[in-house]
C-alpha cells in the first residue's frame, strides 16, 4: 500500500477521512473535511471522489459531504454487534414498557464503552448514551458492569492505565467500585454523568461467567427502586445470554 510523504498508508487517510465526521453532523464542507483528518486539500478531494465512486460517501451541495448510505449498510450487515441487538431488543422494550425511562446496552471497546442499542420515550430523563457513542468505562453504570466481569488480568492493565481527567475517580476508589460490583452483581453510579440521574446496570455473562454486554438504565435521581429493578434487569440479562447462546 502506497504511502504519502509523512508516511501514512492510504489506508490511514481512508480512516482518517471517515473517522473526521464529529457525532450528529450531517454534512461537512470538504475544507473542513480535510482539515479535521489533517490532509491537504487535494489529497482530501481526491479520497473522497474515490470513496464516493463505491457509495461511501457522498459529494453534496456547496463543496459538502456526507457518509454514504453504502457505509451504513455493510456497517449494519456485518455488524458483530447485529445478533446481540436482535437478542436483547425484546427484552430492552419490556424494561422500558415498565419504567417508562431509558434503556441503554453497551459493549466493552478497549478502555470505553461503545453503546450498541437503546430505548427511550418523551418524558425520560436526560440520557448521554448515543448509539454508536462511547464513554470511559469508570463514568457509567454499564462500563462498571462491562470491566468488573472480566478477567482478572485484564481488570489490572486497566486499573494500571487508569486516570481520571476529571480527579474525582482515583484507581483505588475505582478497584473498589469494580469489586463492589463484582460482589452484588450490578453497578449503580448515582449523579456521576448528570447530577439528576442514576445509573444501573447489570452484565450479559457468557457460559465463562464474562461479561459480553451490559444492560442498564437511566433513571430519576429519586427513583430508588432496587429490589425491583435489579432482579428486573438481572432476568432479561439471563435472557439477552440464553438467545445468544441458542444463536
Amino acid at each position: 500500500m502506497a504511502n504519502s510523504v509523512s508516511g501514512d498508508s492510504v489506508v490511514d487517510r481512508v480512516v482518517r477521512v471517515i473517522s473526521a465526521f464529529p457525532e450528529g453532523a450531517g454534512s461537512l464542507q470538504l475544507s473542513d473535511l480535510a482539515t479535521r483528518a489533517g490532509l491537504p486539500l487535494t489529497t482530501a478531494h481526491r479520497l473522497v471522489r474515490q470513496l464516493a465512486a463505491h457509495g461511501l460517501l457522498e459529494p453534496g451541495p456547496g463543496g459538502t459531504v456526507r457518509l454514504g448510505l453504502r457505509l451504513w449498510e455493510l456497517v449494519n450487515r456485518n455488524s458483530p454487534t447485529l445478533a446481540l441487538r436482535q437478542a436483547a431488543l425484546p427484552f430492552m422494550e419490556d424494561i422500558q414498557a415498565v419504567l417508562n425511562q431509558n434503556v441503554n446496552l453497551a459493549v466493552l471497546e478497549g478502555w470505553e464503552v461503545l453503546f450498541v442499542e437503546r430505548l427511550s420515550r418523551r418524558g425520560s430523563v436526560a440520557n448521554r448514551a448515543r448509539v454508536a457513542g462511547r464513554m470511559p468505562v469508570h463514568v457509567s453504570s454499564v462500563g462498571l458492569a462491562l470491566m468488573a466481569h472480566q478477567p482478572k488480568a485484564l481488570q489490572r492493565e486497566y486499573l494500571d492505565q487508569f486516570s481520571d481527567p476529571a480527579e474525582k475517580m482515583t484507581p483505588q476508589a475505582l478497584r473498589a467500585l469494580l469489586s463492589e460490583t463484582a460482589r452484588q452483581g450490578f453497578a449503580q453510579l448515582a449523579g456521576a454523568v448528570d447530577p439528576d440521574t442514576w445509573g444501573i446496570a447489570v452484565p450479559v455473562l457468557d457460559g465463562r461467567q464474562r461479561a459480553v454486554a451490559a444492560l442498564g438504565v437511566v433513571v430519576p435521581l429519586r427513583e430508588m427502586r432496587l429490589q425491583s429493578l435489579v432482579p428486573a434487569l438481572q432476568t432479561a440479562a439471563r435472557g439477552i445470554a440464553r438467545r445468544l447462546s441458542e444463536g
